[in-house]
């Protein structure tokens, strides 16, 4: 028997008379990850159990394999000393928001991965001894369309529900065939491309009907083997046209999401775009090269005997528009950014070499064709810094630059405020990379600040011109230039709103309680410490942006946190940020802005790209008798997003500003957030536009499926469903 006193003692050390914590019910994928995925679940990037087969490859009857995992060991903590700053700051922290519970950690690794260069995307350039990871990719055939294995976030956001699957048939490959292909081929661009990218004059004839292919073809025996095409264009522009609408589920096809019906479009879109490049390739060489090379320099035109693809376009732009489109293809369908850039690059060099970029007198019947391809040349090869956070490799505003903006009939300003849109966002870009030099060196952020100022106005400034009133009458939607030009205005400020946010996140959410609490151990390694995970492999601008980048994906590497003197108000500036040194680093009063300011930026950002998200148009296909008889029409997905890494924004900032509400003390702290509950309805609504318009994307690009997933999986982690 032991004494009242002993039995006390034991209590007291073993934690039975520890005080009683609120206890967080476990939300779904909350569960801490298993040291080791199966093969399935790793490609398709959705959680695996561990066990041996995992409850997802046991449900879809799939073969459940493992490989040893090449991460490395457990991580070994830092045990801080009872009065270390870290334990200060947290004990100070969650006495301030008490009693709101904690968060788990969880949930900010997650919502920190949509913020990174490339986040989600998916790479398709795998070696053919692992095409068998891709089984997890593709729903079972018995199952309604859901890419992945969470329930859709939104079902209303989703043009159309996919009906019962049925044993799959011949795949209907959705290129289009006449007695002229090219024509055809044109008129299908203005159907699912030109809306999101216009690239060609407007129309020269009337849309017509569209014309898929209706013989039924079969995938290549191997994945190795090139499909045999059933018609080989001549021009490469018709060839990149072609890799798109390869991408579109055929409109017969009931079981469009079999994998049988994906690596089909796959392979055939792939073929169309390596023939595309061959082609450009071919066209920009000459016979004398090959049998008397001392006669080929004496020559230096190599346009192609043809007709053009477009009676205004000339042949010798032809090439240039097929890389621009290329350029897209290899973003949203490979996953490829290295190639997205290089494609860009390319068009960029044949531009100036045709001197596209300075025609400032051209009132020829090409002088619009000549336009668009410029500039879209130039969205291009900017698009490629922005979605990989690099330096851009031309100057946006170079004075050589003296080519006029294109023209829409209905919208004379749409495409100065699309190209003004890029340009901000590359400065916003820049402002990322340099933002993290700066920390990483410590170094007076005086003149960063002061551009945080200028890169405020400056897109306040193109938001109210793109937000101003059309002076033109209104368009109908059987306008292809006018919906055109309503898109590009919805695309410029879904860029414009990305801009800002890049600009503003670091202000509004380093403050974040929980988010501090998650890092509290690291609150004190400075940027570039040696603890830091090795870059040794990557470019030296590149390294420079994993703190704080198009979306930081580790806020435990900038400096510490503010003291616990200064949690009470956001906007206090009595004293300065600090770090375990004790050395001075950015005093508050140096910001700008205020964090109430940078907060409702971003949330008027988010909620502003979420919309117009929502609010870009679908393409308008309509067929003949024999199509419009059937009882099940494929959904259409848009095409061409090459601005997809705003969705991520977008989505980042939401969940980051539905946490932060959550988190926040009303009255005690200035903020927008201060009536949570509203809040969480609308960013739950945005967050579900943003989910539909990248569900729709993913229908035809593969690349976007990592993307779609990752952002489901950090929506229904904070909005889990009943």
């Amino acid at each position: 028997m032991l004494s009242n006193d002993a039995m006390e003692d034991e209590r007291r050390h073993s934690g039975l008379d520890k005080p009683s914590i609120s206890k967080v019910a476990r939300k779904k994928f909350a569960k801490p990850p298993v040291k080791v995925a199966c093969l399935s679940c790793r490609a398709s990037r959705i959680r695996c159990d561990g066990k041996d087969p995992c409850s997802c490859c046991a449900l879809k009857g799939k073969e459940c394999s493992y490989l040893p995992s090449k991460r490395g060991g457990p991580r070994k903590k830092r045990v801080d000393p009872p009065s270390s700053i870290g334990e200060n700051m947290q004990n100070r922290l969650w006495a301030t928001v008490h009693p709101i519970p904690r968060i788990d950690e969880e949930i900010f690794t997650q919502v920190d991965d949509l913020a990174v260069p490339g986040a989600g995307l998916r790479h398709l350039d795998f070696p053919v001894d692992v095409q068998s990871m891709f089984e997890g990719l593709f729903v079972p055939p018995n199952t309604q369309q859901q890419p992945s294995a969470h329930p859709p976030a939104n079902q209303a956001q989703v043009p159309a529900s996919e009906p019962p699957r049925e044993k799959c048939l011949n795949h209907f490959s959705p290129v289009f065939t006449t007695s002229n292909h090219g024509e055809c081929r044109l008129n299908a661009y203005y159907i699912y491309i030109h809306y999101y990218f216009p690239i060609f004059p407007p129309p020269h004839t009337p849309i017509t009907v569209d014309r898929p292919l209706n013989a039924p073809t079969k995938a290549p025996a191997t994945a190795s083997t090139d499909p045999l095409l059933p018609y080989r264009p001549k021009s490469p522009v018709t060839l990149a046209i072609s890799a798109i609408l390869a991408l579109i589920p055929h409109p017969r096809d009931p079981n469009s999401f079999a994998p049988e019906s994906v690596l089909l479009r796959r392979s055939y879109a792939h073929t169309f775009a390596r023939e595309a490049v061959a082609s450009i390739e071919a066209e920009s060489d000459l016979h004398e090269s090959g049998t008397s090379p001392s006669e080929a320099l004496a020559h230096n035109s190599t346009i192609p005997a043809r007709l053009p693809v477009h009676p205004l376009t000339p042949i010798d732009l032809e090439g240039i528009l097929a890389l621009l489109i290329l350029s897209i293809y290899e973003y949203t369908q490979r996953g490829n950014l290295i190639k997205m850039r290089h494609r860009a690059g390319q068009a960029y060099i044949m531009a100036m070499n045709l001197s596209l970029h300075a025609i400032s007198h051209d009132e020829s019947a090409f002088a619009e064709a000549r336009r668009r391809a410029w500039w879209m040349t130039f969205y291009c090869v900017c698009q490629g810094a922005i979605v990989g956070t690099m330096p851009a490799t031309i100057l946006t505003h170079d004075p050589r630059f003296t080519t006029p903006y294109p023209r829409f009939a209905s919208d004379s300003r749409a495409w100065s405020i699309l190209i003004q849109a890029q340009q901000a966002l590359v400065a916003a870009t820049q402002y990322i990379i340099d933002l993290n030099q700066a920390l990483r060196a410590r170094a007076n952020l005086a003149i960063i600040f002061e551009r945080m100022e200028k890169l405020t106005a400056w897109t306040s400034s193109i938001l109210a011109q793109a937000d101003a009133q059309l002076q033109e009458p209104a368009t109908s939607p059987h306008d292809i230039e006018g919906v055109t030009a309503q898109s590009i205005r919805c695309i410029s400020r879904i860029k414009l709103c990305s801009a800002r946010i890049k600009t503003h996140r670091f202000r509004a959410f380093l403050d974040i309680p929980i988010f501090i609490k998650k890092h509290c151990d690291l609150s004190c390694a400075s940027i570039g410490s040696p603890s830091m995970e090795s870059t040794s492999n990557i470019p030296e601008y590149q390294d420079t942006m994993r703190p704080v980048l198009c979306c930081s994906s580790s806020f435990n590497q900038l400096p510490g946190a503010a003291p616990p003197t200064q949690l009470e108000s956001p906007i206090s500036s009595s004293s300065p940020i600090s770090d375990c040194s004790g050395s001075h680093w950015i005093p508050e009063n140096s910001f700008p802005f205020s964090n109430y300011t940078s907060t409702s930026i971003c949330l008027d950002a988010a909620l502003t790209i979420a919309q117009m998200f929502d609010s870009l148009p679908y393409p308008r296909p309509t067929y003949d008798k024999e199509y419009a008889s059937l009882e099940y029409t494929a959904i259409v997905p848009r095409t061409m997003p090459s601005f997809a890494c705003c969705a991520m924004q977008s989505s980042y900032a939401m969940l980051m500003l539905y946490y932060k509400s959550r988190a926040i003390n009303p009255e005690n702290v200035e903020s927008p957030l201060s009536d949570p509950d509203q809040l969480s309805e609308e960013l739950q609504h945005g967050l579900e536009c943003v989910i539909g318009a990248v569900r729709n994307y993913s229908i035809a690009f593969e690349a976007l499926d990592g993307m779609r997933d990752e952002i489901e999986v950090a929506f229904l982690t904070a909005f889990p469903q009943e």
